[in-house]
């Protein structure tokens, strides 16, 4: 007998770069060459009941500084998470980044993450130097990813 719940796990990560309207080309920035390929942990798109929109790319090395994302707002909550990837040091990032929130810069070289309340503008964000890969992601507490003027439908 198959599970009821079966239809709320997802099995296999999908890419969303179609998704994503405010990072690298679709936001008229050059896609970074350390940033890997965008894959959703969750959605409207494979969970219809989904009430937010999960993704996570995983930021390869780089030594000189890389714009990623550009700036924008959202008209729901929003959490950016990034962590290193050494288990006898959690808080090592191995990079630093750069995140702007309402205009102003912050640097960061720990694994941590961010609240981003709706209607908050942040962003640029970017890399200074990244001297080992790190995983990168955002939660939307929203099922379908939009900003500003950009929406899309699941």
């Amino acid at each position: 007998m198959a599970s009821p719940y079966e239809r709320l796990f997802v099995r296999k990560m999908q890419n969303c770069i179609e998704d994503l309207v405010n990072e690298g080309t679709a936001a008229g920035v050059v896609e970074p060459d350390n940033v890997g390929e965008p894959l959703a942990l969750m959605r409207a798109k494979e969970v219809p009941r989904s009430k937010i929109h999960l993704t996570y790319t995983w930021i390869g090395k780089c030594d000189r500084p890389v714009q990623w994302v550009k700036e924008h707002e959202h008209d729901y909550d929003e959490v950016l998470i990034w962590h290193g990837n050494d288990p006898d040091n959690v808080d090592d990032l191995g990079a630093e980044i750069y995140l702007d929130i309402e205009g102003v810069r912050h640097t960061i070289t720990t694994s941590g993450a961010v609240y981003l309340p709706a209607g908050v503008r942040h962003c640029p964000l970017g890399f200074n130097r990244v001297d080992r890969p790190f995983r990168f992601s955002a939660l939307s507490l929203s099922p379908i990813y939009k900003s500003d003027e950009h929406e899309l439908k699941p």
